[in-house]
């Protein structure tokens, strides 16, 4: 059989030609998985916490709530008493005798805060516990045409801030720095006392005016009225 030896040089030639496959080894895996570089983690950034801001949600509590990290800003030793609050502003009501104050919390850990408010020379009056969420409270009974003192404390278990006057000193004459603790108050008089006074003061005039008016007509009748000479 001639054609034999013919045959299979052509199927040698064939399989010689056809490409090999490469085995697939644990080499090959590592380096596909080498090839998949991971995401870069997020960067952290600042909480949206407010110092300044009423019924603030603890920064802490921020940390966990969202899906991403934030950084709370720096605060002091829970160890030391913390950092006097920054007193802004004053919103009078003057015909309902009130006052609402706002404030922003220190750098340091607050537990609670409280307001004391001085009328005079008297002894400070102390507002109720305030949890560390508020920044706004409000004064009652101020008197129309009075002057107080009002200060707002914050306080942890090292202690609480300082404020002047704490000690009994007297407050007549102190000058209180802008971004302190606390503030002087003078609570202008009502309007409906400055009508009073209005009509008190023209009813006066009146009365004065026809006071004179009698007076001189009496004087006239009494005397008469000189005559000219013709």
């Amino acid at each position: 059989m001639l054609g034999s030896p013919c045959l299979l040089w052509l199927l040698a030639v064939t399989f010689s030609l056809v490409p090999r496959g490469q085995p697939l080894t644990p080499q090959g895996f590592e380096e596909e998985e080498e090839d998949e570089t991971p995401w870069p983690p997020l960067s952290p950034v600042p909480c949206d916490y407010d110092h300044c801001r009423h019924l603030q949600v603890p920064c802490k509590e921020l940390q966990g709530a969202g899906p991403r990290a934030c950084l709370c800003p720096g605060l002091s030793s829970p160890a030391q008493p913390p950092d006097p609050p920054r007193l802004g502003e004053v919103y009078m009501v003057v015909e309902e005798g009130r006052a609402v104050v706002h404030w922003c919390a220190p750098s340091s850990p607050v537990h609670q805060y409280w307001l004391l408010l001085w009328e005079g020379s008297r002894a400070p009056q102390k507002g109720p516990p305030l949890n560390t969420t508020v920044r706004r409270a409000e004064l009652k009974g101020l008197k129309a045409g009075g002057a107080y003192v009002v200060c707002v404390v914050a306080a942890n278990e090292a202690g609480e801030s300082s404020v002047p006057g704490a000690d009994g000193e007297s407050l007549e004459g102190a000058n209180f720095p802008d971004f302190g603790p606390c503030r002087r108050l003078a609570v202008p008089p009502r309007p409906l006392t400055l009508v009073h006074v209005a009509v008190g003061v023209g009813t006066g005039l009146a009365l004065l005016s026809c006071s004179a008016l009698v007076w001189h007509f009496c004087l006239r009748e009494r005397w008469g009225c000189p005559r000219r000479r013709r």
